[in-house]
């Protein structure tokens, strides 16, 4: 299990990572989530986020009525509530958005383990990225990401890595480091 599997590390982190926790714990969204594996991704758990940056939680569902009944029964009376199904990287996903304070927060499942979910191994990429090329590389894709870059552009564009797709470059990159 990695660190950054369980929330707890938020409360000792940043500023915004302790409100992120606070949100997370307050209103009992893992506890909720809890049969879908929940993990928190993204840019705030890496500290490399920007103003807006949402917390996006990822979850395995075995069943998908469940899973969908189960973000409608706790989720749906929060603000700009919206629940849809989309196909991602070849797999029916359920996405779900709302408000809560001023975080917004995205639930994303799919009927795949977390480990093996896209979103979840670039954040576990990037975590290794960010500690082999320390401080001045994060602010660099932290300066990137204010210019409107994406996450996984930032990096290919700051690695030097050149491929058509940034996302499936960033997973090779996970191949040839090791």
């Amino acid at each position: 299990m990695h660190k950054l599997d369980n929330i707890n590390y938020l409360s000792l982190g940043n500023t915004l990572q302790q409100k992120a926790y606070r949100i997370l714990t307050f209103y009992k969204i893992m506890h909720y989530l809890q049969d879908f594996t929940p993990i928190l991704v993204g840019t705030i758990p890496l500290e490399i986020n920007i103003d807006g940056s949402d917390l996006d939680i990822v979850c395995y569902w075995q069943d998908k009525q469940l899973f969908t009944d189960s973000i409608n029964q706790h989720f749906s009376e929060y603000k700009n509530y919206n629940i849809h199904e989309v196909e991602v990287n070849g797999r029916l996903s359920v996405i779900a958005n709302f408000f809560i304070e001023d975080f917004e927060i995205e639930i994303f499942g799919q009927n795949i383990p977390i480990t093996q979910q896209y979103g979840y191994r670039h954040m576990m990429i990037e975590h290794d990225i960010l500690l082999q090329e320390g401080g001045d590389f994060r602010n660099s894709i932290i300066e990137l990401k204010k210019q409107g870059y994406k996450t996984e552009p930032a990096f290919v564009l700051l690695l030097g890595i050149e491929n058509n797709n940034p996302y499936d470059a960033l997973l090779n990159y996970e191949v040839h480091k090791n």
